[in-house]
């Protein structure tokens, strides 16, 4: 029985894997570059909530358990949260009260994306992107058609695949 809880669960570490893929992709170094997301600690977490917005959209469009893996990698996602925020010095009583303006930070953000990239709508999302990511009411348009394929690119892949090579991102310099 205690032995058990030494043991490595699969299911957590595909996730852990699949969280780092993503985080490591919202760390591409073009985006900050070519793309022009600030270099900062908003900057990096736009990136990072714009590629688990595109990754939990994909993981809606396919079978179960692709609910369950949406699920389990956004609570490494908010988990991801916490630690930051408490590797920053941020005391125990006031990790929470962030962490609520963390979920509705993204949450927001994903509401925000959704509506224009399933209406195809790259204007609208330019806009939204550009507010939140840059701060400006100018339209983000390179970050835009960014998202767009990876949106598009995202939906051809199947959960086996996402797990286990993980997902493939465009190369921000394209978009420029």
């Amino acid at each position: 029985m205690i032995f058990s809880l030494f043991r490595k669960d699969p299911r957590r570490t595909t996730i852990a894997t699949l969280y780092k893929r993503i985080a490591t992709a919202s760390r591409n170094p073009g985006l900050y570059a070519a793309l022009g997301i600030p270099d900062t600690l908003e900057g990096r977490f736009e990136a990072l909530s714009l590629h688990m917005v595109l990754i939990l959209r994909a993981l809606r469009q396919l079978p179960h358990p692709a609910d369950d893996v949406a699920k389990d990698l956004t609570d490494a996602f908010f988990r991801d949260m916490d630690a930051s925020l408490r590797e920053m010095g941020v005391g125990d009583t006031v990790v929470p009260k962030r962490m609520k303006k963390v979920a509705e930070s993204f949450y927001g953000r994903a509401h925000a994306y959704d509506t224009p990239l399933n209406d195809g709508d790259e204007a609208g999302l330019a806009i939204a992107l550009g507010r939140n990511v840059y701060g400006s009411e100018a339209p983000a348009a390179a970050l835009g058609r960014y998202a767009f394929a990876a949106d598009r690119a995202l939906k051809t892949v199947s959960l086996d695949t996402l797990l286990e090579t993980g997902p493939v991102f465009p190369e921000p310099e394209s978009f420029a």
